[in-house]
């Protein structure tokens, strides 16, 4: 989050970060955020009886700011059907994997353990199916012999910062959308996701 914060303020940037949300009232990126001068909100969970109730009053909160894209940046809560709704083709991830491999949590030390030479990280659109909308950009890392998980995270997490402003910036220069549940950059159906050159050991 901090640096899509630090990218969105460089010249001729053309996405601003309007408002930064939380489920957690203490979470780091909230702090962050004011540091920035950036409006912050936390609607948590605990405060909800039910995961309908919650849902709802999240997508209220959002969509009173009325943004052009929804980015998720650490926010681990899977969104409902309910949430996506309201922001139809108007929600990104980042997901430290090259999916359709490795959804779901610790995949550097599911890559590890599965003896693969490549790893990296994906944007893709929300869909209510986790870490499982449409794919748009990658980044990849080469994995060495003697990589660590946290020597492969740090790794990882230098394509992220490449790879996620630079999506970001797409949707907002009016060239990448979702359409009938695919992609679509610069007119054209990504059929497979952009590749950004890998990064060595």
């Amino acid at each position: 989050m901090q640096n899509l914060v630090l990218r969105s303020r460089e010249p001729d940037t053309r996405f601003e970060v309007v408002r930064v949300f939380s489920d957690q009232p203490a979470a780091r990126g909230l702090a962050v955020a004011r540091e920035f001068d950036i409006p912050t909100q936390t609607v948590a969970a605990r405060d909800f009886a039910a995961r309908a109730a919650y849902d709802a009053a999240l997508g209220a909160a959002v969509a009173a700011v009325d943004p052009a894209l929804v980015v998720l940046a650490g926010f681990m809560r899977i969104l409902s059907r309910e949430f996506l709704r309201n922001f139809p083709g108007r929600v990104m991830n980042i997901h430290p994997s090259l999916l359709p491999k490795y959804p779901g949590l610790h995949t550097h030390e599911r890559v590890l353990a599965a003896g693969e030479r490549e790893h990296g990280c994906t944007v893709h659109f929300v869909t209510e199916e986790l870490d499982a909308g449409p794919l748009i950009v990658q980044g990849r890392v080469v994995i060495g012999p003697t990589d660590d998980g946290a020597q492969l995270a740090a790794r990882v997490q230098a394509q992220e910062h490449r790879i996620y402003p630079l999506a970001i910036e797409w949707f907002c220069a009016g060239r990448l959308e979702q359409r009938d549940a695919q992609a679509w950059l610069d007119g054209e159906p990504l059929l497979e996701p952009v590749q950004l050159a890998p990064i060595g050991n």
